[in-house]
This record gives structure tokens, C-alpha cells and sequence, in this order.
């Protein structure tokens, strides 16, 4: 949900990152064969799996052959193999290849681990190879051009209904608008620990590469790309595209020993490496589960799965709650993260009170934007975007946060993915407000931008953050006739979640403490 992050893709008209015109020819190029090959049964995602793999090994055969300082990243020449055979020999070599280099270290391993070969018929990779990628100089085109066009690549692959990868993909303008606040620096450690296929990465070295300082040392620029970029994310198949989506942005060199996107479960551990800047949209899902099966074959029972970590708060099963833990045990101190969350996060009692204290408590939670509908791929989606810091402790006890300051952008607000998409400009009031670099003390309240105190906040039943909804929705009066079914479907299970989630509170707070006696009877 990089979003990184939200369900099910919803249209096959979504906005697409803007691209130079060489780069919107040579996706053209690259998809128009995807339709090709939808007839065998390959998806929009495996398309952009195979080209991946095949865009990389194309880029190494060049750098083995450049004239000046030649590279051999691989140890052999896989791209002019690949030229060389025609028909099962081709097939079967590929395969070899592609199992061949899932066990290397690196940026090499992380794309290649678990690769399979997706495209059955011969003659059309052969096709793929010699007329669509072989005539494209990869390695030597202009970081902007091949980066513009793998993210424009992913982006029509998040419009495909079928893959589901629009889970991974996080609206751009958002994006770029929490990157825009949080002013990353060349001397930031930058993380996402759902990162999806990169985005927040990318837009975060692009703004630092837009924003070096005159005097930048060359170690300083250097670090941008060995070390200060760095994400997680759960699945393989996803963390190969965002590995992709770094070398062809110039952010992980193709032969780097280390790759900056590592896979496996965020919430398991506590982290090994610290950030000073957090940007995420970690996934939707309510909760987690797994399947337990026992020695008989037929009997098997699902368990939830708790995170059980020293460095938490609160244990619970809520993947959210969980997130935003474990962001909080990532930031150094000084930290700052900008994180996506849905409305559950700020009001759900129990576990989510407790979180929602100790944030405000040991954090600075000074922004809450809350975000519209219709701006993700999982229709109905309710969200908000939680900025804060993490300051040292206070000697005198006192909460960190002061003042939290809540953006409404949601009432009156209108968005879809097919008619009406959300751009950058729409938020400019929001940044405008935001006032990025500047004391907060100079922010002035608008009726859409308010202050509360802390003292307000903690105050409040369950310490509820669900503030700023003071207009009047005029766009609830009309009726929505672009709404999909099953997105309003998915908004009434959201909302009957969260009610089960409040009733689940209001039992575990009345159930008794001690031994329970029946009426008239002694435990003695």
C-alpha cells in the first residue's frame, strides 16, 4: 500500500505517475504486449514480474560489454543465452537461470529468490526478448526515463482487477504530500517497514536528491545509495518489483552486496536498525490468523496470530495498532514518521486507548489528516495520515504532544479512481497549513484546520482521536452513482468491524477480575 496498501483494486482507469513522453512510449511499447499474453493465462503482475527479470539480466549483459570499466554482475553472459536458443531449449534455460541466480546475495538474490518462468509459450518470450526488451538500452538510458516507466508499469499493474496489486499502491499524490511535509534530508535514514513496491523510497531520494545542500560531501551523497533508503516487505514477489523500482532509480546500484529492501514479517521482531524518518501505509487487513493442523489430516483449527514483543505497549491481534508500535520502536530519538492509518486506529477501545495514551504520551502527535473516500484501490476505505515525533522523555513526566492538530479533508471532498482521481494540487492547502519547516506555533486554525490540547485529548472517552468532523457533508446529499457494489459492501463490513471491535471492549472491560460465585452459593 507501498499504499501499501489497501484491498482490491477497484477500476482499470486509475492515475498513473506522471512520465516523460520517452518514458510513456517505452511503457506503451512494453504493455501493448501484455494483452498478448493475457490470452495464456499471465496476469498484469506476472507481466511485470517476467519483464523485470528479463530488464535486469538485459541491463547486466550491458554493463558486462560496455567498453569503459566492464561489470560482469552475474559471472555469465544469461542475456545472449537467452538470444542464442530458440524454442524448449530457450524455456528450459530461462528456468535454469532463473533458479540459478534466486540463491545470490544482494540486490541480484532479493530479485531473482522464488523466480519462476510464468510465460509457457517459447516463441512469444523469445518475442519479449529479441523485439521488445532487446532493443531498449537499459543500463545506459536516463535514470528518469527507465524509473518513469517501471512505476508507470506498476501503476497499470494496479489497475488490473485480477492480479489484486493494487494493495501495494498507495496513491502518488498522497505520497508526495507526505514526503512534502516531512522534508526528507541527505542526513536522514529513511524507512518503510510495508513498503509494497517502493513508493514512498523513491519519492523520499528524489526529494533529498532535489534538496542537497551546496556543501554536500561526496560521502554524504554516496550513503543516499548504500544505506539511507531502506524498506521491508512481507511478500517476495512484491519486494522483487520495489528492489527493481531502486536499481532502475538509481537508488541500489544492479551488483550492490546488500539489497535495501529485506522480506519478512515487520511485527516480528523488534527492529535491528533505527530510522529518523518513517513513511508508511501499512496494510489494511483487520487481523491476521494461522492455520494450525494437527497429526490427524482432517483436523485442523485457526488461530489468531498475537504479537508478543517486549518493546509494545499493548499485545493485540489488530495489525494496525500492531504498526503503529512498531514505527514508534523504529524512530531514533528526534524521529519523525508519517504514517496512514484507518479510523479503527484512532477510537477503538482497549488495546487501542492504551496505544492511542502512550502515543500521545511519548510522542509528539501533532498532525492527523483525515483522508476522503475513493482515493484508494480498496473502494470505501476510511483513512488518516498520523504525523509525529519522538522527542526524548520530559524530566517533569508531562506528555510530549502539545497540541494536535487536525486537517479535515474528507467532508465536502469527493474523490474516484475512474472520474475523478486525487492529484497533488488538492492538497496544497493542506501543506499550505502544514507550514513544513516552521515552528508549529505559527499555524493558524481555519475552519478545516483545528487545534486540540492534550489535555482535551486525554480527557476524552478511550482517548479518542476521531475529531475534525465539524462541517456539514454536503456531498452526502447526493447520491453517488459511481460507487462499485462491492466497494459500499466493503465499507459495511469496515464499519461492522469496528462495532464488533467496540462491543469486544465494552465485554473485556466488564468481565470479572476474580473468582466468579453463582448467586447464593460460597466458595468456601
Amino acid at each position: 500500500m507501498t499504499a501499501s496498501k489497501a484491498a482490491t483494486p477497484q477500476s482499470s482507469s486509475a492515475p498513473l505517475v506522471p512520465a516523460s513522453s520517452d518514458a510513456r512510449t517505452l511503457v506503451n511499447k512494453l504493455w501493448s504486449y501484455c494483452n498478448v499474453l493475457r490470452d495464456d493465462g499471465v496476469s498484469a503482475l506476472d507481466y511485470i514480474e517476467q519483464l523485470t527479470f528479463l530488464v535486469f539480466l538485459k541491463m547486466a549483459h550491458e554493463q558486462m560489454h560496455r567498453r569503459i570499466m566492464p561489470i560482469d554482475i552475474l559471472g555469465f553472459d544469461a542475456w545472449q543465452q537467452l538470444l542464442d536458443l530458440e524454442g524448449v531449449e530457450l524455456e528450459v534455460r530461462y528456468t535454469e537461470i532463473l533458479a540459478e541466480l534466486a540463491g545470490r546475495p544482494g540486490v541480484l538474490g532479493r530479485i531473482f529468490k522464488k523466480s519462476q518462468n510464468r510465460i509457457q509459450d517459447p516463441a512469444k518470450l523469445k518475442r519479449l526478448i529479441r523485439e521488445l526488451i532487446g532493443k531498449e538500452v537499459w543500463a545506459g538510458t536516463n535514470t528518469d526515463v527507465k524509473g518513469d516507466a517501471y512505476e508507470e508499469l506498476l501503476a497499470k499493474g494496479a489497475e488490473d482487477v485480477k492480479s489484486g496489486a493494487g494493495q501495494y499502491f498507495t496513491p502518488r499524490a498522497l505520497i508526495e504530500t507526505m514526503v512534502d511535509c516531512t522534508q526528507p534530508a541527505i542526513h536522514d535514514t529513511v524507512m518503510d517497514p510495508a513498503c509494497g513496491t517502493g513508493g514512498f523510497l523513491l519519492k523520499a531520494f528524489e526529494y533529498i536528491q532535489h534538496h542537497l545542500p551546496a556543501d554536500a560531501s561526496q560521502e554524504e551523497k554516496d550513503r543516499l545509495t548504500s544505506g539511507a533508503i531502506l524498506g521491508n516487505e512481507l511478500v517476495d514477489a512484491t519486494a522483487r518489483l520495489a528492489a527493481m523500482n531502486m536499481v532502475l532509480h538509481g537508488i541500489a546500484p544492479s551488483s550492490a552486496k546488500t539489497s535495501p529492501i529485506t522480506v519478512g514479517d515487520a511485527l516480528a521482531e523488534p527492529p535491528k536498525q533505527h530510522a529518523s524518518l518513517v513513511l508508511a501505509n501499512p496494510p489494511f487487513g483487520k487481523k491476521s490468523s494461522i492455520t494450525i493442523i494437527s497429526e490427524e489430516e482432517d483436523d485442523f483449527e485457526r488461530k489468531e496470530l498475537t504479537y508478543s514483543r517486549r518493546d509494545f505497549w499493548a499485545t493485540t491481534t489488530n495489525k494496525q495498532l500492531n504498526f503503529v508500535q512498531h514505527i514508534y520502536t523504529l524512530l531514533e530519538t528526534y524521529g519523525r514518521a508519517a504514517v496512514v492509518v484507518p479510523d479503527n486506529v484512532l477510537f477503538e477501545g482497549g488495546v487501542g486507548e492504551t496505544v492511542r495514551r502512550r502515543l500521545l504520551q511519548q510522542c509528539d502527535v501533532h498532525t492527523l489528516l483525515r483522508l476522503p473516500t475513493g482515493i484508494f484501490y480498496a473502494g470505501g476505505v476510511k483513512a488518516n495520515v498520523l504525523f509525529f515525533e519522538k522527542p526524548p522523555p520530559r524530566q517533569d513526566g508531562k506528555p510530549l504532544t502539545k497540541t494536535l492538530w487536525v486537517y479535515d479533508f474528507r467532508t465536502n471532498q469527493r474523490f474516484t479512481l475512474k472520474q475523478n482521481p486525487l492529484h497533488r494540487h488538492a492538497l496544497n492547502d493542506f501543506v499550505k497549513a502544514y507550514r513544513p519547516g516552521e515552528p508549529r506555533d505559527q499555524r493558524r486554525a481555519t475552519p478545516s484546520f483545528k487545534p486540540y490540547p492534550v489535555e482535551e485529548l486525554l480527557s476524552r472517552d478511550k482517548v479518542s482521536l476521531d475529531l475534525g468532523a465539524d462541517l456539514k457533508d454536503n456531498s452526502l446529499e447526493v447520491t453517488d452513482l459511481n460507487v462499485e457494489p462491492h466497494a459500499l459492501a466493503r465499507q459495511i463490513v469496515d464499519e461492522l468491524e469496528a462495532a464488533l471491535s467496540e462491543f469486544a471492549s465494552v465485554a473485556e472491560a466488564l468481565r470479572p477480575r476474580g473468582p466468579v460465585t453463582e448467586p447464593g452459593v460460597s466458595n468456601e
